[in-house]
């Protein structure tokens, strides 16, 4: 009886705190709810006042978007309003790539509009256009000073549709006059497919939008078909991300269902959720190695990060962008979107891999970076440690060459690109891109290109020298020190054709990637670069010359049990010994 009574009173006590609580949330949830009208009555006020009384003309929908926009700013470069009239654009860039247009891309150049990329197979290559010609009108705009955006917007329109092109091609004095026909353009997920010497098999991911699992697969089983797969390498690298889904449906091509991916948490609990494998996997005994750089990021994360938690891949590269937020998209009234963070993301082990601090700025404004005190340690499934908080760290660390300082100029200046175009009118066809070098004769000829062009171009010790000499004149050294600085100035800066010399090789493998696609698009491009890519390099020997290592860095053997460790552990590790 005592005991029942005991129940009794327990159930009371259990009954009046769920009643507290439920009155508590509901209090807290009427204090938000008066708190968003009251500051929406105020904005709806100030806005109108504005409109109605400031003392010039105002566009509604520009304050509107600056209002909003500045709002957002406070929050995460990811969350924004998406305006009615952007929406098609903003498709483009998060959900499909398909677009009514000709097939090109363009850049901006002294004010001018020139052509950067051709599409096989598009309207504007069966047309004649190439690249390197300059667009002048379209549909008698005028393009001079015009962003790459506004011309990228005159360009699309509706599939079927014609636009009228004025083209000025290099040494032709005559304008061409051309009309093309839209058509639906495309760019696929996968970019290139290949099989590499030694067996090993190479997909390039260029991001996670709509089918990409799908382009995934079939490239697999394209693959497999062409023989017995050693391997395989992943390139995610510059992949900036996607749909989250995609990302689990590609990861499911390599791991057994069940396994978990990613999970999701956010301040809305109907945002947590979990993701796991589901089929069969197409490739689930395959050795698996992912390239990723700085700007592998999101989506790209999540797939090199469940790969390496799950131990199922190497992970060779440079460490990824560190992006672990997820975003979800919302229909607001009249056409409009916002795109909002609504969570984080966790991998298999789980770490978030976010690496700036968006809830804090320094003195500058800047968001900061998770600091390394913050930083914890996981366990991947065979035990490997694993740190969260700052992108994910590849298993082998391969740095990309920086160029040289004359390349980088070469570069900026678009001279290796005005070569290519010279290059491709006096010479109809070369080697495919396999077997395509840029030869000692055709380097000289590129050095005589460049003699009557004028590029400034100061090395890092004619910088340092330029310094110098600024702070010797403000504190008033004397003549003869002047002089002899500015005499070293003029000898080094004769020195840009030893550079040009010095730094050939790195020249002559930039130079035949421009020329290279003049002929063989894109995917010419790519080919050719393999043979100068030390990362894929790096990763195809793993698969094939150095399969104990591939198995020794999966099993967390010796110097491999820990990838990425931040310099706190490592200090706080030093003083424990």
């Amino acid at each position: 009886m005592n005991h029942s009574k005991h129940l009794l009173g327990a159930n009371r006590v259990a009954i009046l705190v769920v009643i507290l609580l439920l009155f508590s949330a509901f209090a807290a949830v009427k204090d938000d709810l008066f708190l968003i009208s009251k500051n929406l009555d105020i904005f709806s006020a100030v806005y109108r006042q504005i409109s109605i009384n400031y003392v010039d003309e105002t566009d509604p929908d520009k304050l509107i978007k600056t209002a909003v926009d500045a709002m957002l700013d406070g929050l995460d470069p990811y969350t924004e309003y998406v305006q009615e009239a952007d929406i098609d654009d903003y498709k483009l860039k998060y959900v499909d790539t398909r677009y009514g247009g000709i097939g090109t891309t363009t850049f901006n150049r002294d004010r001018r509009v020139y052509i950067a990329e051709l599409y096989p197979g598009y309207p504007a290559d069966r047309a004649g256009l190439q690249v390197g010609d300059e667009l002048v009108r379209i549909d008698g705009n005028s393009l001079e000073n015009k962003s790459t955006t506004v011309i990228s917007q005159l360009l699309r329109g509706v599939e079927h549709s014609e636009v009228r092109l004025q083209i000025k091609r290099p040494q032709r004095d005559t304008l061409l006059e051309l009309s093309i026909t839209r058509e639906a353009i495309r760019q696929p997920n996968v970019s290139h497919i290949a099989l590499l010497d030694g067996g090993v098999g190479y997909i390039k991911l260029d991001k996670f939008l709509e089918r990409s699992a799908t382009e995934v697969e079939a490239a697999v089983t394209d693959l497999q078909k062409e023989g017995k797969l050693k391997g395989l390498v992943i390139d995610l690298r510059d992949n900036g991300g996607g749909i989250l889904q995609e990302a689990v449906r590609v990861v499911n091509l390599f791991v057994p269902p069940g396994e978990l991916v990613v999970s999701q948490r956010g301040k809305n609990t109907t945002k947590a959720n979990s993701y796991r494998t589901t089929v069969k996997a197409v490739a689930p005994e395959i050795p698996l190695a992912v390239l990723i750089n700085q700007h592998s990021a999101s989506a790209a994360e999540i797939v090199a990060g469940a790969l390496q938690d799950l131990d199922r891949a190497v992970v060779v590269g440079e460490r990824s962008f560190g992006k672990g937020l997820v975003q979800q998209t919302f229909h607001i009234p009249y056409n409009n979107l916002v795109k909002v963070t609504v969570a984080k993301y966790y991998t298999p082990s789980g770490r978030c891999i976010q690496a700036l601090d968006f809830a804090h700025r320094d003195d500058n404004g800047d968001y900061t970076h998770v600091s390394d005190s913050m930083i914890k340690a996981f366990n991947t499934k065979r035990g490997r440690v694993v740190y969260d908080g700052s992108g994910i760290h590849p298993d082998i660390t391969v740095k990309k060459k920086a160029y040289s300082p004359v390349t980088k100029t070469l570069l900026h200046h678009h001279l290796i690109f005005d070569y290519a175009t010279t290059f491709k009118q006096t010479h109809r066809q070369i080697p495919g891109p396999k077997s395509f070098e840029v030869s000692e004769t055709q380097y000289a000829d590129f050095i005589r290109f460049l003699e009557d062009k004028d590029y400034p171009y100061f090395s890092k010790t004619e910088t340092s020298l330029r310094q110098l000499k600024a702070l010797a004149e403000a504190e008033r050294k004397p003549d003869d020190i002047l002089q002899e600085l500015t005499m070293l100035e003029h000898q080094l800066s004769d020195s840009k054709q030893r550079d040009l010399f010095n730094h050939r090789e790195e020249l002559k493998a930039v130079l035949g990637n421009e020329i290279i696609s003049r002929y063989y698009y894109g995917q010419g491009r790519t080919t050719f670069s393999f043979k100068h890519d030390g990362q894929l390099q790096r990763a195809r020997a793993l698969l094939t010359l150095a399969t104990d290592e591939y198995y020794s860095i999966l099993a967390g053997e010796g110097k491999y049990n820990e990838i990425g460790r931040p310099e706190t552990f490592l200090a706080v590790a030093e003083a424990a010994n």
